[in-house]
């Protein structure tokens, strides 16, 4: 039974702007990968300990947070998500002030357990919200503005992050003391002021949320009785569906991570960081008018059929940037984002189609999916220091690959819809 309510629209918009809010921060570690690889002298492999301990999160919190919900319901662990993400956001002050790698981790894991609850909470929330026959479509309009918020936090991290020259450490040692100081406080300043001013947003939400009327769902609070914890694993589209968000967020992730180093190379286009970081915001720009376009087709088209298409066209597109390199190569690595924009929702909405009062539980198993962000970018980027960047990109095609497959046959649940 799903609840018919006006209240549709407003509680829509309200977690349009939460999905907003969410989508810019991830899109931040982005700029923080090449930032901190500078900042710290670090290899590929060091660096990519930041999505990794971002998205490690996922897998560590998601269980956890499922139970929240279950318990709570999802606009409590919507409230609680946007304070603890509040609180990982004030930890990059003390990080940058100490410059201090080890403290700027913590703070991605605490920010990241945060954005957890938010994913377990709005996502069945927004699910839920209307017919099981729109799901996918409402998620994809919802999670546009989730790109919205990827599309400009790139443009505005490579602004106030990136805009500033990196020293080595043979640089370092030619300042004067008083030189160095005034460098080091410029870098943390640099990183602080994004954070803080994202601190005080996420707490502004949280109040705002905190006075809203959102409506009840009939399956929001669920039995926590491990029968209800087992039957989980009897539903195999939704195992399927946890891989696939493995594959897709781990092949996102490693795209997006090393973007930025694969249009400054020689090879590829040669881009400075600064304007590395400005295309990168057309990546994400993709991903957002996918999800509107997108949105729509899937009233026309099976959402399955095109989650399909789309990874298919992905594959394409990565093997002709590791056969041709060049700006061609740049160009058809940037285009992937407008694929990508369906694939996240979509598998998200077709694993937890038909799971009734264990969509909340369906939706923390979903989430801890999410740790494919951490694990596949530490798996390319080894591949990256072995061989090169370029061909690591293989590893993303393997993900798709398997994305596409559930697309065609993965998804079905085991009564025919």
């Amino acid at each position: 039974m799903y609840h018919q309510s006006k209240s549709y629209r407003s509680s829509l918009a309200i977690l349009t702007a939460l999905f907003f809010i969410w989508g810019l921060i991830t899109s931040l570690n982005d700029i923080l990968v090449p930032h901190l690889k500078a900042l710290f002298s670090l290899n590929y492999i060091q660096a990519s300990l930041i999505q990794f301990c971002f998205f490690f999160a996922y897998f560590v919190m998601s269980y956890p947070a499922g139970k929240i919900v279950s318990k709570a319901g999802y606009k409590m662990g919507i409230i609680f998500g946007l304070l603890v993400a509040a609180c990982g956001c004030a930890l990059f002050y003390p990080a940058a002030s100490m410059r201090s790698y080890p403290i700027f981790l913590i703070s991605l894991f605490v920010l990241a357990s945060g954005l957890t609850l938010l994913q377990v909470s709005a996502n069945p929330f927004v699910n839920s919200l209307g017919s099981p026959e729109t799901a996918a479509s409402r998620l994809n309009l919802t999670q546009a503005f989730n790109s919205l918020g990827t599309t400009i936090g790139p443009m505005l991290g490579g602004i106030f992050i990136l805009s500033s020259v990196i020293l080595t450490s043979d640089q370092l040692a030619a300042l004067s003391p008083q030189d160095v100081q005034g460098y080091l406080a410029q870098e943390a300043a640099s990183v602080q002021s994004p954070y803080l001013v994202l601190t005080a947003i996420l707490i502004a939400i949280a109040i705002v949320i905190g006075f809203c009327r959102l409506p009840k769902l009939a399956d929001e609070k669920q039995s926590s009785t491990s029968k209800a914890s087992h039957s989980l694993w009897q539903h195999k589209h939704l195992i399927f569906g946890v891989v696939g968000i493995f594959a897709y967020v781990g092949a996102e992730v490693s795209i997006g991570s090393y973007l930025i180093n694969f249009m400054q190379n020689p090879a590829i286009a040669g881009l400075t960081a600064l304007d590395a970081s400005q295309h990168l915001a057309l990546y994400w720009g993709g991903a957002m008018i996918g999800r509107f376009i997108g949105s729509y087709v899937m009233t026309r088209i099976p959402a399955n059929k095109l989650l399909a298409f789309n990874a298919a066209i992905i594959i394409l597109l990565l093997l002709s940037a590791i056969f041709f390199a060049g700006h061609f190569g740049m160009w058809a690595v940037l285009s992937i984002g407008l694929f990508n924009s369906i694939m996240f929702p979509t598998i998200f909405s077709l694993a937890l189609n038909k799971m009734g009062s264990l969509t909340g539980r369906a939706s923390g198993l979903l989430c801890m999916g999410i740790v494919g962000g951490a694990l596949m970018p530490m798996v390319q980027a080894a591949i990256a220091d072995r061989f090169s960047l370029l061909i690591s990109f293989t590893v993303p095609v393997i993900c798709y690959l398997y994305i596409a497959w559930f697309g065609m046959s993965g998804y079905k649940t085991a009564s025919k819809n």
